[in-house]
């Protein structure tokens, strides 16, 4: 940092050297760049552990002062999982079910490994990987890094980034935009992953019941028509909020011209600003320019809907089970702590994501792969 400020005459008795956030540096074209400072450190652990995202420089954890080092890149991410992840185990104490919150954690866990796998794949082996490769990276620690990070921040409901989403390949960023869509269950914040992974265990109750002919029980309540209801709001309401939205923005002119490209990924780009701001994650595809009317007021509303058209009816759902009484377990009642239960609580959120969203990504970042695939880009 600079010492500019003084007090009294310069070099006199009474200068007293003030830092300033403001350092000089000279840039490779032989200029001067005056490069902002702070107390970055003390916000960026805020930022990571608390699942925020905001950060103190424009560039995010791409800005070497947030993350100068491979050990402070790991140790970020690292920060994204670990709160959202204890809050399963935490769960698991909480209603005396510890082996049932480890099923839902394995869930999460193979949903979490399934997408990084394949998005490093799209990254480092699919069509058009070479020339992809280094653009919008962090290349300071290598493309996997950012693959990870891009992972790990949108199944943490937290938005920061260390590169450009925009820039990942075509399935590499689509994964990142489904782990958002899919209500950022998979860990998700601290606390608001789960309890969305938990509508979806409600949901799955629900089925096993009708499979098997009995009233549906989890952990010991019966499992009736209004909390059905109530999950499937809870469900549904944030998938009809980004559904809605890119149909204003696709109608629009304004919606439309804010995209920065055309093509299949203007549609990635505008999808994944709606999927963002309803799902409570922030990131974005760095092209697109939501300054107007419609994504600024739009964007507000979807915020508002996407948080507190879960919140309540979860909480109504909480209300109403724990004033229940609770039932012995009987040979007819459904385990929720055994591998079975975790291929129907697996499937139950593909059908919902699949049904929902598969449309939208077949003309977005899947037609982008295939046309990149087939040497043909916008």
């Amino acid at each position: 940092m600079r010492e500019t400020r003084q007090s009294g005459s310069e070099g006199g008795a009474g200068y007293i050297p003030v830092p300033t956030p403001i350092a000089s540096a000279t840039t490779l074209a032989g200029t001067e760049q005056l490069i902002p400072g702070g107390p970055a450190a003390s916000q960026i652990a805020i930022k990571q552990l608390g699942t925020n995202g905001g950060g103190f420089f424009g560039l995010n954890s791409a800005h070497p002062f947030e993350n100068p080092t491979p050990l402070s890149n790991f140790l970020q991410t690292l920060a994204l999982l670990l709160l959202p992840a204890a809050c399963v185990d935490a769960y698991g104490r909480l209603v005396g079910a510890r082996r049932h919150a480890w099923v839902v954690f394995a869930v999460m866990f193979a949903f979490f490994v399934g997408a990084l796998g394949l998005a490093l794949y799209a990254e480092h082996a699919s069509p058009g990987a070479t020339t992809l490769a280094l653009e919008g990276k962090e290349t300071r620690f290598g493309v996997t890094a950012s693959v990870l990070w891009a992972q790990a921040t949108t199944v943490a409901s937290n938005g920061s980034v260390n590169g450009m989403h925009g820039s990942l390949s075509p399935l590499g960023g689509g994964l990142a935009l489904l782990n958002m869509l899919l209500g950022e269950i998979i860990f998700g914040g601290i606390g608001s992953g789960l309890y969305g992974m938990v509508m979806m265990i409600v949901l799955a109750v629900f089925l096993a019941g009708l499979m098997v002919g009995r009233t549906p029980e989890y952990l010991g309540k019966k499992i009736e028509a209004r909390e059905v209801r109530l999950a499937a709001v809870a469900v549904l309401l944030p998938c009809a909020v980004v559904l809605l939205g890119c149909t204003a923005s696709f109608l629009t002119a304004s919606g439309r011209a804010a995209a920065g490209t055309a093509g299949p990924h203007a549609v990635s780009e505008i999808l994944y600003a709606w999927g963002s701001m309803a799902n409570n994650n922030g990131s974005a595809f760095g092209s697109l320019t939501a300054t107007g009317d419609l994504y600024t007021w739009g964007g507000a509303l979807a915020m508002f809907l996407g948080r507190f058209g879960v919140i309540l009816p979860v909480l109504a759902l909480a209300g109403g089970v724990a004033s229940k009484k609770t039932m012995p377990a009987s040979a007819g009642t459904f385990p929720t702590d055994r591998p079975l239960f975790a291929g129907l609580l697996a499937a139950v959120i593909l059908i919902v994501a699949g049904l929902t969203y598969f449309p939208a990504l077949t003309l977005g970042p899947v037609l982008e792969h295939l046309l990149l695939a087939a040497g043909r880009t916008f």
